[in-house]
This record gives structure tokens, C-alpha cells and sequence, in this order.
């Protein structure tokens, strides 16, 4: 591909047929301040490298995508101003201007599947946003996951958002919903949810079967896998949901629409909460990286 640029340890592990795991890259341009962003990123680098895969952080820098970054390269997107939040309708169109943009849970998969790579960890993923019967407010990671054939290994959709409606879609698309090691669905920052789990695995192995059972039988779309936060990281619903609730108002106050609200609900949120909901986050994030890697694992092994 014309545009894509493999890292040297991504290129390596390509080669051989060692298990990659992607990583996106919006966390580390829109998640928090440098210098944090960039040692929180090399830290979910070094758990999957420790649980036995090779991750792959994706960007696109001066129009190149990059699968894997140099070091100085994610030290350079971590202090970088500006730069753009990339989805399905604006990556090619930052690739073919030549410009800088971080991957969101859509865009890491699209340039993940088009450099082989089968399993993607990230924090939560977007969804339907609260009031969306008014706004129409729905990420296009959801229909990322009807149809590119990734599995993706998160939190659960980010608690921010309208979870049971996020469900009913992921359902009308076909998407499954795989919830680890629990009977309901974790909601981000807490580990459980009013809702129970679609479906319920309890061994990465049987996870990687289902991701190649899934190719086996020509289906479109991937798999969403819900890990919950570790209990010892966890911020519990009932203490979050006054928080939200109050964090949306200030949005709206604020007239904060489209893909500002994200990051600015998570910004109050923050605030309010004093920290705690970036080293829960953070903690989210190194667990779902641990898991996807051992997905990885079991999924070469299917092929060997």
C-alpha cells in the first residue's frame, strides 16, 4: 500500500509470523498532557512485548500511515498541537494532503486490517451518545465493527455514552458482543452494568476460535470484546453516574457538539472525579492490552 509505513519491530514481527496487536493513537493525542501521554503509551507497548506480541501504535505522520512507531516518532505525536482526530470519512483524505492525525477506534481498525493485523486493544469504544434521538450523535466505530473483521478488545463502550442503545445497534449490525469472564456488560470505568452480557468467554482461546470461525463463514465485521477494569482500578457505576450526569450538563451549557464531546465530557470528568478516572482509564487500557495479546497468541497458533 502507497501510503502504509511498518516500524522496524512491527516489520520484524510481520516476517516471522509473530503476533501483532494494534493500538490506536487518539489516547495519546487527545487523552491526556505530554510528558504522561507518551510514557502511558510506551507502557501498553511494553505489557503486550511482556505478554508474549508485538504492538503496533498507529498514526499518520506528513500523510505516511505508520503501523508501529520509532520512538522519536511517538515522542514527536506526543508533543504535537493540533492534530487531527481521524475516522473513516477523513483518513484518506489526511493521508492524500499529507497531514498528521491520530486513529480513532474506526481509522486503527481500517489500517490495521489492511497490514494483516487481527486483534486491536483500546480503551472504550464510541457509541451512541445520550440523546442521540435528538442529535443523531453515533460514532462510527460502530459500523467499523459491522464490517471490518478485527477484533477489538476494550472496556466496553465509554460510560459517557448511552450504553443500552449502543447495544440495540451493535445488535442490528451483527456485531457480537463478548464480555470477559463476567455475565454483564462492564460500562468503562466500572465494572459492571444493568445489562447482561450477549456473550460470555471466559479463555482467550475461545475468543481467537470465534474470530476465525467468524472468517471461516465469509461474515463481514469483527468482534467487540468487553474486558472489565480490574477491581482493584475500578470506579463504581453508582459513583460515576452523578459525575456523568453532571459533566453532560456542563457540556451543554457550553453548546459542545460532534467530536468535541468526547474529550470534553472526559476532561470534566476528570476534574470532578480528581484524577481518579484517568488512572482508572489507564489501568483499562494496560488490561485490555494484556488480553488482546494473548488473543494474538491463540490466534497464530490456530494457523501454525
Amino acid at each position: 500500500m502507497i501510503y502504509m509505513t511498518f516500524s522496524a519491530e512491527a516489520a520484524r514481527a510481520k516476517s516471522s509470523g509473530q503476533p501483532l496487536v494494534a493500538l490506536e493513537s487518539t489516547i495519546i493525542t487527545h487523552g491526556m498532557p505530554y510528558p504522561q501521554n507518551v510514557a502511558v503509551a510506551t507502557q501498553v507497548e511494553a505489557d503486550i512485548r511482556a505478554a508474549g506480541a508485538t504492538p503496533a501504535t498507529i498514526a499518520v505522520l506528513d500523510g505516511r500511515l505508520h503501523i508501529g512507531l520509532e520512538p522519536e516518532q511517538l515522542q514527536r505525536l506526543g508533543q504535537s498541537r493540533n492534530v487531527a482526530k481521524l475516522s473513516r470519512a477523513d483518513l484518506a483524505a489526511c493521508l492524500a494532503t499529507g497531514g498528521t492525525g491520530a486513529t480513532t477506534v474506526a481509522a486503527t481498525m481500517i489500517a490495521a486490517h489492511h497490514a494483516g493485523i487481527h486483534v486491536f486493544a483500546t480503551g472504550g469504544i464510541g457509541g451512541v451518545h445520550r440523546g442521540a434521538e435528538q442529535s443523531f450523535d453515533i460514532s462510527a466505530d460502530l459500523q467499523e465493527l459491522a464490517q471490518t473483521p478485527v477484533t477489538v478488545v476494550s472496556a466496553g463502550a465509554k460510560a459517557i455514552l448511552d450504553i443500552s442503545k449502543t447495544l440495540e445497534v451493535l445488535e442490528t449490525l451483527g456485531v457480537p458482543v463478548i464480555v470477559y469472564g463476567q455475565d454483564m456488560v462492564p460500562a468503562f470505568w466500572s465494572r459492571h452494568s444493568p445489562f447482561p452480557a450477549p456473550l460470555r468467554m471466559d479463555d482467550p482461546a475461545a475468543i481467537a476460535r470465534a474470530h476465525a470461525a467468524r472468517g471461516a463463514l465469509e461474515l463481514p465485521g469483527g468482534q467487540l470484546v468487553a474486558n472489565p477494569v480490574p477491581v482493584e482500578d475500578e470506579i463504581t457505576a453508582e459513583e460515576m453516574r452523578p459525575v456523568i450526569a453532571f459533566a453532560q450538563a456542563e457540556a451543554e451549557e457550553a453548546g459542545i457538539t460532534g467530536k468535541a464531546v468526547t474529550p470534553f465530557l472526559l476532561e470534566r470528568i476528570y476534574a470532578h472525579t480528581r484524577g481518579r478516572s484517568l488512572q482508572a482509564n489507564i489501568a483499562l487500557v494496560r488490561n485490555n492490552a494484556r488480553l488482546a495479546a494473548q488473543i494474538a497468541q491463540a490466534l497464530r497458533k490456530l494457523t501454525d
